[in-house]
């Protein structure tokens, strides 16, 4: 469980997340994650870094239980703090990194799967923000993305979910293949990048994100801000003690 990296094959690193059941990341994980990326893109002998995921769903975004089980604010600010290290360690990483999306991506993996290069899906995959389910703002950033404003206005509103398949519409993600082709699609394509120049691919990361039209780091950072402020004014608790109602009303009925 927690965090791994190995290397796949030459110029390839694979970093797994494997938190059963959900890939709820803990604070320290967030942390770890972004320390494992960095160190992949550190090696000279990388051109391209695969970020993937064991169980249910690919990301259900940051552990919601640890922070309400510690008193205070610090749990709120070492999670917010280690989603913005490690969706910066995926945008600022010198090679591509590709996501492999299977299942759930919510909250937080949004964040890592909008600032990746390339996106392979699982038929079964959906991406979504439920952020205003549960007492908090973020990584609209990322969601807007891979999805056109409007749209994004009425995912992250409604905290509702899009399909893998209309991402690939919107070309945000390259390929749709069945789940248990997943790995494989998404190393045909670091296959691909790794056989290229290890120094043109490096330099052309670095151009791309320099003609970027967003920073993705002060904006996600000014999303925060309003996260915080939720959290001060007791938004947060009372909204999250709602859901933890219903979610216990529903078991109930079950």
């Amino acid at each position: 469980m927690g965090i791994k990296r190995h290397s796949e094959s030459a110029g390839i690193a694979v970093v797994t997340v494997d938190y059963p059941p959900v890939n709820a990341i803990p604070s320290d994980g967030w942390f770890t994650l972004a320390d494992e990326i960095r160190a992949a893109g550190r090696d000279p002998q990388t051109r391209v870094v695969v970020l993937r995921a064991e169980n249910r769903g690919f990301n259900a975004g940051v552990d919601i239980k640890e922070i309400q089980r510690k008193p205070g604010h610090q749990a709120l600010i070492d999670a917010n703090h280690g989603c913005f290290e490690a969706f910066g360690a995926v945008y600022d990483c010198p090679v591509p990194v590709i996501t492999a999306v299977q299942g759930f991506c919510l909250g937080g993996g949004i964040g890592l799967v909008g600032n990746s290069d390339i996106i392979i899906a699982s038929e079964d995959a959906t991406f979504g923000l439920p952020e205003v389910d549960r007492g908090a703002l973020g990584a609209a950033t990322h969601l807007s993305r891979l999805v056109p404003q409007h749209l994004m206005r009425a995912l992250f509103f409604t905290a509702s979910t899009a399909t893998a398949q209309q991402l690939h519409h919107f070309g945000s993600v390259l390929k749709v293949v069945p789940r248990e082709e997943l790995d494989a699609a998404a190393l045909e394509v670091a296959k691909d990048i790794a056989a290229k120049d290890g120094r043109v691919i490096r330099a052309a990361k670095r151009a791309l994100n320099g003609i970027d039209l967003q920073d993705v780091h002060r904006s996600y950072r000014f999303e925060q801000g309003f996260t915080f402020e939720l959290n001060l004014s007791g938004a947060s608790d009372e909204i999250r003690e709602r859901f933890d109602d219903d979610l216990a009303a529903q078991k109930d009925k079950n």
